[in-house]
């Protein structure tokens, strides 16, 4: 594929990033380092919350790996950040060990099976309150992922979060912001305001003491019985309790029946780097090998980072992969999804074929949709990940949710268990139900990249809904093709097109004024309104020396710790 490469563009790619000493002797580095990221001998975890990062790092330096950490992270979580963390939603982690073994654990929530058409009275009912509960994945998965990977004992690594949870934390800004949004929705539902808003309609500010002795005591009875605690123990029994005298949809039926799936994670190269990601029920791995086969056809040397060439050919990437996964995506227990296809690098040369380096293709001319086709809505940005590695050199990535802030608002009686709105969320306000027993097609896409030896190098993730796929491509790219550092990578302005609506969205700073009027020029159409996207939390094993390398977001206010 031809694309001119401006002569500015080609010679910066060859001015390395210098410093010189007395002495005549120079740095030499492929790119200057703007921002130095995280570094440590050991281990680092990155999450959104400086308590759940702190609970995988005292579970580490007892002996744990990063399943045992991710699991106290997932947890603690669920706890501290109950916007997005929780025990009443379901994610996908995704593990690479140091010995080479690789599995995606998929503990997607599930619509309950009494699902039907008709069952939300209306767009309310979808987006809060007990019907729009989904059955959660988040405990069986940690579980599952324990069980397959884990090395300290399951109570043990459940400690930090009953800790939390018993002895309270104090609040965050985050917290404090996020509730006076959550205000009128959440009110109506006493053990919620009860612990977030005083009872009655005054949110917690930040610093308050945040003490949650329900939510201890249930983690308190997965640790004696385990994680299938929730789905068939005294919990489970509670929880349907109260969803049932609220007209909700879960019976006992629908927990016990819930398990976590270990799947094959998908894989592909990008420019010669192995590259690991989520396969179906999530769609976001298809999205991202779809759009990276196909950028892997033009050149995009150092310098060109955000040029007008450079966001042009990654629009159209864009374009062209979200379509398909309009058109593909789905639980694969349920339907035939051609993932063989769709990630395979014939494919992708067939798309990048149909891209002109300077001019736009409009969304409408890549094919008309099946007339059955509904977009993919619903999937909430408000997700959230984190990522974490080992002194053995072993990696987990995480991305979780429970759909919209503090999902359905409904704190479960006698539970402290947050629940998820997923259910509700993927149906559309109500018009098109999740069918029964069905994981929606989300995009959470924890990925590992490896080196060209098929060593450990970085994994990353992010929430942003059909935002996740882009962020991380742009990530990725940011690494591989223009010798990022971690951090750098990570906080470089972002974009994002999704086929339809047929407009790109920017971050400030993303996109000059000139690219912009470059842009247009080509023939597309950029959003009038600017919004962070994405939130990515990153570790990295620097190749040269074995040191771990770590950055999480500033866009949310995460927090690293090492050792």
């Amino acid at each position: 594929m031809k694309i001119k490469i401006p002569l500015s563009i080609l010679l910066s790619s060859v001015l390395v990033a210098q410093e010189v000493s007395q002495s005549g002797l120079r740095l030499e580095a492929d790119r200057a380092m703007v921002s130095q990221p995280e570094r440590s001998p050991k281990a680092i975890v990155t999450t959104c919350n400086e308590f759940a990062t702190a609970a995988g790092i005292e579970v580490l330096k007892k002996g744990g790996n990063a399943v045992d950490a991710a699991v106290a992270v997932a947890f603690a979580l669920a706890v501290v950040h109950p916007e997005a963390g929780n025990l009443g939603g379901g994610g996908y982690l995704l593990v690479r060990m140091a010995d080479g073994r690789a599995s995606l654990i998929d503990y997607g929530a599930r619509a309950p099976m009494a699902s039907k058409q008709g069952v939300f009275a209306n767009p309310r009912e979808a987006a809060t309150g007990y019907k729009s509960m989904p059955v959660p994945g988040t405990p069986d998965g940690m579980a599952l992922a324990h069980k397959m990977f884990g090395k300290l004992p399951w109570k043990t690594v459940l400690e930090p979060s009953r800790r939390l949870a018993k002895e309270g934390f104090a609040a965050s800004q985050r917290m404090e912001l996020i509730l006076k949004l959550q205000v009128p929705v959440m009110k109506p539902f006493a053990d919620s305001a009860k612990i977030f808003l005083h009872g009655s309609d005054q949110p917690l500010k930040q610093g308050e003491l945040v003490r949650q002795p329900d939510l201890a005591a249930t983690i308190a009875r997965m640790q004696k019985l385990g994680g299938r605690e929730f789905y068939e123990g005294e919990t489970a029994r509670r929880m349907v309790a109260d969803i049932q005298a609220n007209q909700g949809l879960i019976t006992i039926d629908d927990l016990k029946d819930y398990k976590a799936i270990a799947r094959q994670p998908l894989e592909t190269t990008y420019r010669g780097y192995p590259i690991l990601t989520s396969a179906p029920s999530s769609s976001g791995g298809m999205v991202i090998i779809e759009m990276l086969n196909m950028i892997e056809n033009f050149p995009m040397p150092i310098g060109m980072e955000g040029s007008a060439a450079h966001r042009h050919i990654h629009v159209e990437a864009m374009k062209r992969a979200f379509r398909d996964r309009l058109l593909y995506a789905g639980d694969p227990g349920y339907r035939e999804i051609p993932v063989a296809k769709l990630t395979s690098k014939e494919y992708a040369k067939e798309l990048a074929a149909g891209i002109s380096p300077q001019k736009a293709t409009p969304s409408a001319d890549l094919g008309k949709l099946p007339a059955d086709v509904e977009a993919l809505v619903g999937e909430s940005a408000d997700t959230t990940h984190f990522s974490i590695i080992d002194p053995e050199g072993n990696i987990i990535t995480n991305t979780y949710t429970l759909s919209g802030f503090y999902g359905s608002q409904v704190v479960v009686k006698g539970t402290g268990v947050l629940m998820g709105n997923i259910y509700g969320a993927f149906s559309n306000q109500g018009k098109r139900v999740l069918p029964a027993g069905q994981r929606p097609a989300s995009t959470m896409t924890p990925t590992v990249v490896l080196t060209k030896e098929r060593k450990p190098w970085f994994a990353l993730g992010s929430p942003g809904g059909a935002t996740i796929p882009n962020t991380l491509v742009e990530v990725i790219t940011n690494i591989i093709d223009f010798k990022m550092s971690l951090r750098d990578a990570i906080e470089y302005p972002r974009i994002h097109h999704q086929y339809l609506p047929d407009r790109i969205e920017a971050e400030p700073g993303a996109i000059a004024f000139e690219v912009a009027e470059k842009l247009k020029g080509y023939g597309q159409i950029l959003s009038n309104r600017y919004r962070s996207q994405g939130d990515v939390h990153a570790v990295m094993l620097e190749e040269k020396t074995g040191w771990r390398l770590g950055w999480s977001d500033g866009r949310r206010g995460g927090k690293v710790m090492s050792y």
